[in-house]
């Protein structure tokens, strides 16, 4: 029964800062490749559209939508996700900010806006307001009304520069 074989595709990238070679299916998107061939689930499933950003992951250092790239796509790519977005032990600023602020309530949209806030703040470590929410457009969050996470982006923006920043306690509370 040489025809029942199922055909492999490989690709040979790097995924977190490690040289990796995957074998899958080869209809298969980077979402599904992520998830289902390499167990990385951070990146999370969401509309299979390109229209929610939940499934954001870095492709040479770009925001992409995983569900609309093809896994054969990244053969020689560096990827990102959100396991790999820690430095060593320490969470990234943005991670921090995130928490500190309650920037995350359910959490499925997270990965999506921290890797898409990442991209911007490696290219802008001062962006506007303005800015923030252009970079964040692709991402849709139902729970936080997005006003914390401009507020957490902004906050890491400010950390990383080298400023000593602390949320406002409005923003961590919600009243003054």
């Amino acid at each position: 029964m040489a025809g029942n074989k199922k055909e492999k595709a490989r690709a040979s990238f790097t995924l977190n800062g490690e040289s990796v070679e995957a074998s899958f299916a080869p209809h298969k998107t980077l979402l599904e490749v992520l998830r289902e061939d390499l167990g990385l689930t951070g990146t999370k499933h969401g509309c299979e559209l390109g229209e929610c950003g939940t499934c954001t992951v870095l492709v040479d250092g770009r925001a992409v939508l995983s569900c609309l790239v093809l896994g054969l796509d990244i053969e020689g790519c560096s990827v990102v996700t959100i396991e790999g977005m820690a430095e060593g032990p320490r969470l990234h600023p943005l991670q921090e900010t995130f928490a500190d602020l309650g920037a995350a309530q359910c959490g499925y949209c997270t990965p999506g806006f921290l890797l898409a806030a990442k991209e911007l703040l490696e290219r802008n470590a001062n962006p506007a307001r303005e800015e923030i929410k252009e970079a964040l457009s692709g991402n849709l969050c139902r729970c936080t009304g997005y006003l914390k996470i401009f507020e957490a982006v902004e906050l890491a923006a400010a950390r990383m520069r080298g400023e000593t920043a602390e949320p406002a306690k409005e923003t961590i509370f919600g009243y003054e």
